[in-house]
């Protein structure tokens, strides 16, 4: 029945079998809870003990709060996620075992369906501590051949050593359960990059991270260090606003610039503490008097000395980071207006600032430079001042909240050019999506936020790791086609395959977060594999709440400086129908 109503989509809510188990269907964009040691990649049933009406209404309310997130994530292990015993997921597993066997012929059915493969959460009170148990149909064509049997224990944490296993013996140990005389072995590990170069503080508050998933073949041995033949892939989550970050003058001007196009978009502006010590109508006199002095022509718009100088947290940049993003020289009036009215603390005095630029251009006091091509309302009414006749404007309504979002826009856009075009040279990847006119303002200021986006990532890797062009150019390019299809993710995990020469030395003396070996024989249908893997955190959540049956010891020999890691083994069986 659950498979019949998953057709057109992945039901939401559990289904009730007997009294005490619940079934999910997992699938689509949902994470599945089983991923960390499981690569299928089809939806899941998954099997739990059914929670009591209490608790369903509590896991109710917390759904609905949580909906947003529903496509992005399965909700979170909770008390609602309650597991099973062995004994009666063992029960539930040889059900669904006969089921699919086409073999069995008195539950009339001639023809029986392939269903999805199903995982029972264990509580681990076993000798073994399983914590999970698993079948996954085998198939020839539209029919169930047989199913593999999955078998998965959890101890830990531990950071003692010698309860690792040994390499040889898991092989001996394969060889004898599966009859095989031929064995494979696969290492994977994690290595967490920003631990490693000791800069974690700066990601503590957030939810960034950068780490490298390395996979080999031929291990040698437990916790072995990945050799550099192995493939490589970089994973980067980063999240924008650090203020340590050395573009994080131009993350504040975005943050304005968002503020503009939410009041634009209401009508109720929310002006942002200014981050200047003199006001904004004070700076723009100022700068109009200082125009109106060079009027002889002597005057060159963007002059460095004229630019406005980057303010951040010196002391926490690298004089290599500084130099891939400094100001622009080429500013013109519009832009230089821009950073003068930036700290505008009010609607008056934004109202007070325009009124003074346009009275200078009325009276010809003033006759600014802009770039060409500039499109916003106030280039245009410079361009009419060139021949001395410009229109009425009327600084009411959200006329001069417009006119600021739009020399704003104009402005930041161009920052970007200047760094993907002109430092990074990235010119054969940046695309005109990102800077297009064609779409509302709306629009434009949220493809500007993900061009930020990408430079932070880009600046982290510079910085952070000390990438260079050849490695920063394929991550551009992998960043930019994302968002070109995808709207602003800062939780969105890029991966950049690299070579793990590339960051070793981040990495090689420091322990993983995730190591795991595989040891594999047969081919085809007829592969098994056994897993064993330590990490740092733990691979179920449902048995880290209610720890009967799995082993801990949170110190050795009393010191705590030793990486606790789980211990997950999972072990695969084969069942044969034909």
């Amino acid at each position: 029945r659950i498979r019949e109503d998953g057709k057109d989509g992945i039901p939401e809510h559990p289904y009730l079998y007997e009294t005490d188990v619940e079934i999910s269907l997992v699938g689509g964009s949902c994470k599945s809870p089983v991923e960390r040691f499981w690569n299928g990649s089809s939806a899941v049933y998954i099997l739990q003990k059914a929670v009591s009406v209490h608790e369903s209404n509590s896991l109710e309310e917390s759904r609905t709060d949580d909906a947003v997130y529903a496509s992005e994530v399965l909700p979170k292990e909770s008390p609602g996620n309650q597991a099973l015993s062995v004994a009666r997921a063992k029960q539930l597993i040889s059900l669904y075992t006969m089921v699919q066997n086409p073999n069995v012929t008195s539950l009339g059915t001639s023809v029986p369906a392939v269903l999805p493969p199903l995982w029972a959460r264990c509580d681990g009170s076993d000798p073994q501590h399983t914590c999970w148990i698993g079948a996954e149909p085998l198939k020839a064509a539209t029919k169930v051949t047989g199913l593999n049997i999955y078998m998965v224990s959890c101890d830990g944490p531990t950071a003692d050593k010698t309860r690792f296993a040994n390499l040889e013996e898991l092989k001996m140990e394969h060889k004898i359960r599966h009859h095989s005389s031929v064995v494979t072995t696969k290492g994977f590990a994690q290595y967490e990059l920003i631990a490693a170069a000791g800069i974690e503080d700066t990601f503590a508050e957030s939810g960034s991270s950068i780490s490298v998933d390395i996979t080999w073949n031929g291990v040698e041995k437990i916790l072995e260090t990945p050799p550099l033949v192995s493939a490589a892939t970089l994973n980067i989550a980063l999240e924008s606003g650090d203020p340590r970050s050395p573009v994080f003058h131009l993350y504040r001007e975005l943050q304005f610039l968002l503020a503009l196009a939410e009041a634009l978009r209401t009508g109720v502006p929310e002006w942002p503490e200014p981050s200047e010590c003199e006001s904004a109508l004070k700076l723009v006199r100022e700068f109009l008097t200082d125009l109106k002095k060079k009027l002889d022509g002597d005057f060159i718009f963007g002059n460095k000395n004229e630019t406005e100088k980057i303010k951040c947290d010196t002391a926490a940049v690298d004089s290599c980071i500084k130099s891939i993003f400094g100001e622009r020289g080429d500013l013109d009036f519009t832009e230089q207006l821009w950073c003068k009215m930036k700290s505008v603390s009010s609607y008056q005095e934004l109202i007070d600032c325009f009124t003074l630029v346009i009275k200078s251009l009325e009276c010809g006091e003033i006759q600014p430079w802009i770039h060409q091509g500039s499109s916003s309302f106030l280039s245009q009414l410079i361009q009419q001042s060139y021949h001395g006749k410009m229109e009425e404007v009327s600084l009411s309504d959200i006329t001069p909240i417009q006119m600021l979002l739009e020399i704003g826009l104009e402005k930041m856009k161009k920052d970007y050019v200047s760094f993907f075009i002109g430092k990074s040279r990235s010119s054969l990847l940046f695309q005109d999506y990102f800077i297009s006119t064609s779409v509302d303002l709306q629009e434009q200021v949220h493809r500007v936020q993900k061009l930020h986006h990408v430079l932070e990532i880009m600046v982290s890797c510079t910085g952070l790791l000390q990438f260079r062009h050849e490695n920063l150019f394929p991550l551009t390019q992998i960043c930019m086609q994302y968002y070109k299809e995808n709207p602003l993710n800062e939780k969105h995990v890029f991966q950049l395959p690299i070579r793990p020469a590339l960051v070793k030395k981040f990495y090689q003396n420091d322990n993983p977060e995730v190591w795991k070996v595989e040891i594999s024989s047969g081919h085809g249908q007829k592969e098994v594999k056994t897993t064993w893997q330590v990490s740092t955190n733990a691979p179920v959540e449902h048995g880290t709440s209610n720890n009967s049956g799995f082993l801990s010891d949170s110190t050795v020999n009393g010191s705590t400086e030793e990486k606790l890691y789980f211990i997950t083994t999972t072990q695969c069986s084969q069942v044969h129908f034909t």
